[in-house]
């Protein structure tokens, strides 16, 4: 008796869409954040940061929180602070502003984004934002991920 295995062949293969589906349905969304830090300029309260915040998913973000680490001219940490971004809309870079009150612009070192307490998007995963994430200075505090 004969048996033929070309009837196997797409099950096999329907099969192996089937679960590449799946996979592809788990993946974390392509693309990422960029967090640039632009500017270290004093202000009234104290120290002023600006960043430029791009999102590179597909998705739109509806709130992005990141928890930094603020390290002084030792390395110290000076204080840790959990700075809202709000919004971020899929393709899309923004420039946020945050003042830090009685700390000393010229005694930042350094910034560490530690975490992302908060990343809210549809279909976004809530590590999605800390993974992959781009990080820069065009200043002379170091901007590290």
């Amino acid at each position: 008796m004969k048996f033929s295995s070309l009837p196997i062949v797409p099950v096999a293969v329907a099969a192996l869409v089937a679960a590449s589906g799946v996979n592809a349905q788990e993946a974390a969304p392509a693309g990422g954040l960029t967090i640039e830090l632009n500017e270290v300029a004093p202000s009234q309260k104290g120290c002023k940061l600006t960043f430029v915040a791009g999102n590179e998913f597909a998705q739109s973000l509806s709130k992005v929180s990141f928890e930094f680490v603020i390290f002084d001219q030792k390395g110290l940490v000076e204080r840790m602070a959990v700075l809202d971004f709000r919004d971020l809309p899929a393709g899309k870079t923004k420039v946020r502003q945050f003042d830090l009150p009685g700390t000393n612009c010229a005694a930042v070192k350094s910034l560490l984004i530690n975490d992302a307490p908060a990343c809210v998007g549809d279909g976004v995963q809530p590590a999605a934002c800390m993974s992959g994430i781009k990080t820069g200075s065009k200043s002379t505090v170091e901007l590290k991920g």
